[in-house]
């Protein structure tokens, strides 16, 4: 039996990097033959919360909202894609899942974390972690490693480097040091 997961992500950044883990995890779980939707809240474009899904009166919420109402409540399960901003989860995120409520209950979910810093205690025991973004130098790459970082990916770092050599050297001196 198919079960209907709705991947969230709610990035809205230029350079998104989260977006790689949650097309991943959609293509992985329709790879085990569940039915799988990414919902990218960029592309959903929902205002600002003024009001709730529930708040509309019956078939009056925006064109938006009513589908992405009908998607949730049809739904099995959840994940929700979430990466560190600021301390917190992704705005658009945040916005995207503040307009329901009721639409959430009695279904399961979960959250996959692309990020270190607070987030990074979510990601159990014997799971590699892996820092993806936001790698412009060793300070970076040592401060990823402190965090509890296993592998921090550091490839942007490289491209911009004039000297690759020497940024390598550099960036695992930097990771070998905490």
């Amino acid at each position: 039996m198919s079960h209907k997961i709705l991947v969230f992500y709610g990035s809205y950044r230029s350079d998104r990097k989260g977006i790689r883990l949650a097309d991943w995890l959609v293509a992985q779980f329709r790879a085990r033959g569940e039915d799988a939707l990414l919902i990218d809240a960029k592309a959903v474009g929902l205002p600002m919360l003024d009001r709730m899904y529930k708040e509309y009166p019956k078939g009056q919420a925006p064109e938006a909202l009513e589908a992405l109402a009908g998607q949730i409540k049809a739904a099995d399960a959840f994940v929700f894609v979430a990466g560190e901003y600021n301390w917190g989860v992704q705005p658009g995120l945040k916005n995207l899942t503040d307009h329901f409520l009721e639409e959430w209950f009695w279904r399961p979910a979960a959250i996959a974390s692309y990020s270190f810093g607070r987030l990074a205690g979510t990601i159990p025991d014997g799971v590699v972690r892996v820092a993806e973004s936001g790698v412009t130098g060793p300070a970076d790459a040592a401060r990823y490693a402190a965090e509890g970082a296993d592998v921090v990916l550091v490839g942007e770092a490289l491209v911009k480097d004039g000297e690759p050599a020497a940024a390598v050297a550099a960036l695992k001196d930097a990771g070998a040091r905490t």
